[in-house]
């Protein structure tokens, strides 16, 4: 099975083999695009032309898949300068990752968190924060039905970042002309010993909001060489009329504490993209998304 995922600066092609059982026995990345630290302060970290960073999340896929090769191209000749967003090489390698998953738990005929979880023996922590949100979601019952002509969905993505573990379960409501509302992001994470709950909750629910603006509108394109977009009335933030309501649920570690500022955004984008597919059948390849993906 193939798959191409595109975020602004990379694209990804994904190619993925299933046995007779629906078991996943082969995967092949490649994964094209600017280097995140190449030109930077950083520019020491790149080795052997590999910039880890622009990798981080393809090259360390916890799913236990007997082969399994991930492949970075960067091209050189590029002048536009790019630097790190937040969760930085997290930001694209969630997105093609998951979603990817979730295609081929379809594929497989399989739920998509028991597939995953099927695949999570020797990841415990993962395991755990995607157990946790899918029970405190309510996967596998029935979402309310939404209004007249509304489609309903439910999505799930789980991602590993900073030290830190996260899973969402998203639920979004799709109209006949393709516009969506995101309606419920229940997240689930483990960063180790929780020491201010608090922050914790504040900086998942704004990652949530961040996170969802790449979703909902932002995109920076080019003329001539030049960015398009120079305020917020061009790059707007997300509103609060477009704020879903966010559910966390913080696991209890005795483990050392570890990042909250960024590992709840990689997950975000395609537990939302994954619900799209689950509520239309049109699977989302792309950011931002718009109605034209998703028209009945």
């Amino acid at each position: 099975m193939r798959g191409g995922y595109y975020r602004p600066a990379f694209h990804h092609r994904l190619k993925a083999g299933l046995d007779e059982q629906g078991r996943l026995v082969g995967w092949h990345h490649r994964l094209v695009g600017q280097s995140i630290l190449t030109g930077s302060p950083f520019d020491a970290m790149v080795k052997d032309g590999i910039d880890f960073v622009s990798v981080e999340g393809a090259s360390n896929l916890p799913y236990a898949i007997p082969n399994l090769q991930v492949e970075l191209h960067t091209p050189t000749d590029i002048n536009v300068p790019v630097l790190w967003w937040r969760s930085v090489g997290s930001t694209h390698t969630a997105f093609s990752t998951e979603c990817f998953i979730d295609e081929l738990a379809q594929a497989a005929d399989k739920d998509p968190v028991a597939w995953r979880l099927s695949m999570l023996d020797k990841h415990p922590r993962h395991a755990a924060v995607l157990k946790l949100a899918a029970d405190k979601a309510g996967w596998g019952t029935p979402l309310q039905p939404g209004k007249a002509g509304e489609r309903r969905g439910r999505g799930v993505a789980v991602h590993e970042s900073f030290g830190s573990f996260v899973a969402q379960v998203a639920e979004v409501s799709v109209k006949d002309d393709g516009s969506f509302h995101v309606d419920r992001i229940v997240c689930a994470v483990d960063c180790g010993t929780a020491i201010n709950p608090d922050i914790i909750r504040a900086q998942v629910e704004g990652s949530v909001g961040f996170g969802l603006s790449t979703v909902l509108q932002n995109a920076i394109t080019l003329t001539g060489g030049k960015v398009d977009q120079s305020n917020f009335h061009d790059y707007q933030p997300t509103r609060i009329t477009d704020m879903p309501r966010v559910d966390v649920h913080i696991m209890q570690s005795g483990e050392k504490p570890t990042g909250i500022g960024e590992p709840a955004v990689p997950p975000l984008a395609p537990a939302i993209a994954n619900a799209l597919a689950a509520a239309t059948g049109k699977r989302v390849r792309k950011l931002p998304v718009t109605k034209d993906m998703l028209k009945a």
